[in-house]
């Protein structure tokens, strides 16, 4: 670890020449400009979380000194860490970009989301809101920070991924991009979603967030929590998370490499308090990023591919 530190710090970020970080943001910029020009009404998921800031940060190199071609949204699940809503709120206002914020709650009171409990996990259900949110302000694409080494259902995904008036994805009907050209084209109800950053990793993301300096919620970096150890991963206590009978709660030194739901959102031990830490790290472990840490991915009547087909991001 110590060595592989010592070789990121010897790296100038501030003078370098044409790197593969710099072919991504390229890719990513290209991307984002094709579907302002291509599409009549488009929308940049913004959660607050690592992906989405760095989207926020190509965004601001495709579009600055204007104000971007499309509102910022998030579909909120209520079931948050509040340390990144409220990064998520700062950052909107310190870039004066339009915020719409749409709630789980919003779909649970018209009936459209039911819930068997308070504390069960609100990711599933997010597709809903999120396709009310669509209709509601008649979104042709919307773009996010999917990358395609998450999970392996996103490995399926092209870059411009089309969905059809129920909201649905096919992973076996898809447009081809040969070439890096990109079909927007969609009927009425038909939507586009968009992944600038798709051939982005996890490690490309935190270099990004280094060579840029990007801010970041605190809960990324290495922080002392109390947690309750489970067989299926280290859980964060909170108003939604409490021991049951015979649990302990312990006190960790942790980071979350991934940011969601709080009922299902993992974070892992870890000493890593900067990003150049966290980078060292990254190049060691051999545990994927959402593998250990969210645990909906890992039940089957909640997969991702599964959500994606019901209309999820």
């Amino acid at each position: 670890m110590e060595n592989i530190m010592k070789l990121f710090e010897k790296v100038d970020m501030s003078t370098h020449s044409f790197t593969h970080l710099d072919a991504l943001e390229s890719e990513s910029i290209h991307i984002m400009r094709e579907v302002a020009a291509e599409c009549k009404n488009p929308a940049l998921l913004f959660s607050g979380g690592k992906d989405s800031i760095v989207m926020l940060r190509l965004a601001e190199k495709a579009f600055r000194p204007a104000k971007f071609p499309f509102p910022l949204v998030h579909i909120d699940t209520e079931h948050n860490f509040p340390e990144v809503i409220a990064f998520r709120d700062k950052r909107a206002a310190e870039l004066g970009e339009r915020l719409i914020v749409r709630s789980l709650e919003d779909s649970i009171r018209k009936g459209t989301v039911v819930l068997k409990s308070e504390t069960q996990s609100r990711n599933v259900f997010q597709s809903v809101t999120l396709l009310e949110t669509i209709a509601e302000f008649g979104f042709d694409a919307c773009m996010g920070g999917a990358r395609r080494d998450e999970e392996k259902s996103r490995a399926k995904e092209r870059i411009f991924s089309f969905r059809d008036e129920f909201g649905q994805w096919d992973p076996k009907n898809q447009r081809p991009e040969l070439w890096d050209i990109y079909n927007a084209r969609v009927h009425p109800g038909e939507n586009i979603r968009v992944f600038p950053i798709s051939n982005w990793t996890e490690m490309d993301i935190w270099q990004y967030i280094e060579r840029e300096k990007l801010e970041i919620p605190d809960i990324y970096f290495a922080h002392e929590r109390e947690v309750i150890q489970r067989a299926d991963g280290i859980m964060p206590v909170s108003h939604l998370v409490q021991p049951q009978p015979g649990e302990k709660v312990v006190r960790k030194t942790v980071r979350f490499r991934t940011v969601g739901d709080i009922t299902c959102t993992c974070p892992v031990e870890s000493p890593a308090r900067n990003a150049l830490e966290i980078i060292a790290e990254t190049a060691t472990t051999r545990i994927t990023e959402r593998g250990a840490t969210r645990m909906d991915d890992q039940t089957s009547d909640a997969s991702m591919e599964l959500r994606k087909k019901e209309g999820y991001f």
